[in-house]
């Protein structure tokens, strides 16, 4: 399998400032970038399969690149842990994107998020002042942002959820092999839905670093829970009503994926989204809770047709509205 490299931005914080990680795919001077951004516990590689699959699935050049969000896998962590909410996360996306751009122009700008990293693109896309406009000079983000696939999240995030991430986050553990690793990380995964065992190891193995004493933990900073653990069932709904409104200023094209069990998308709130704002199209993935990984090819398919304009004559093991 090819491998993605490796490269770092540095980014702004109270603290002096931190370097943010990223794994770029195909060409780098790509002018179509599409940025993949995970969820809330896991990193950048989680995308290996889907970013080989779109690079595979089209003739023109194409840059994907998927960053570790600051506290996870090979970015820096944070001194101040509760830096760690989505200002911070957006500040650090657009200067991953400054830093790309700087690189090489970026023409056409995509944007796939997974539950966290779909929050992060909620509030790019929904933020009017951030977008290019020709008549008031200079913009934050280097490129309006063409496409929006939001994986199994939106405005409301359902209580019990949050609940349910709370009980694991922040227990990084301590592994004597990968494979132990592995099958904690499932234990607590099982809503990713249908893996075979060896998709599932390969989708682990960033997911830990090995300890200079030994062993195995995962590659994420414990200390992301502790903003997490300061949410209540009262300040989440309030939470609500401004990524709504962020959701109907959105100019891009969107995809919702999800799982047809998820427990943090409501399926209320996904047809919702089909029908205000940039009126999303749904697909949803039978035997799929929260979240799906890219990893099957009904999903793979459904975000490169998006993306890319492509179809197959196959139906998906899934169903659309």
């Amino acid at each position: 399998m090819p491998e993605p490299t490796l490269n770092y931005v540095p980014c702004m914080d109270p603290d002096g400032g931190h370097r943010m990680a990223y794994w770029q795919w195909g060409d780098p001077q790509a002018g179509h970038l599409i940025v993949c951004v995970h969820g809330l516990s896991r990193q950048g590689r989680d995308f290996d399969v889907l970013a080989q699959a779109l690079l595979a699935r089209t003739d023109h050049p194409l840059r994907v690149v998927c960053p570790d969000v600051v506290g996870r896998g090979r970015s820096d962590w944070l001194k101040d842990a509760m830096g760690y909410q989505l200002p911070q996360y957006v500040g650090d996306t657009l200067a991953l994107l400054s830093e790309v751009q700087r690189h090489a122009p970026i023409a056409t700008l995509d944007w796939i998020g997974t539950s966290m990293g779909g929050l992060i693109g909620l509030a790019i896309c929904g933020t009017p002042q951030l977008a290019p406009d020709p008549g008031k000079g200079a913009a934050v983000l280097p490129a309006r942002v063409r496409a929006l696939v939001l994986n199994d999240v939106g405005p409301a995030i359902q209580w019990q959820a949050l609940q349910r991430i709370g009980t694991y986050l922040g227990n990084t553990g301590h592994f004597d092999s990968l494979q132990q690793a592995a099958d904690a990380m499932w234990s607590i995964s099982t809503s990713f839905g249908p893996h075979t065992p060896e998709q599932w190891l390969a989708f682990s193995r960033a997911m830990v670093r090995e300890l200079p004493e030994g062993g195995f933990t995962l590659h994420y900073d414990p200390a992301i829970a502790v903003p997490f653990r300061t949410v209540n069932e009262e300040s989440a709904a309030q939470g609500e009503a401004a990524l709504w409104q962020l959701y109907d200023q959105i100019h891009a094209r969107v995809l919702i994926t999800r799982g047809a069990d998820s427990d943090l998308l409501a399926r209320d709130t996904a047809l919702a989204m089909t029908r205000r704002g940039p009126k999303a199209r749904l697909v949803e993935f039978e035997g799929v809770g929260h979240a799906p990984t890219f990893i099957a090819d009904n999903q793979v398919e459904a975000v490169a047709s998006f993306l890319l304009g492509q179809c197959t004559d196959e139906k998906p093991d899934s169903g659309t509205t």
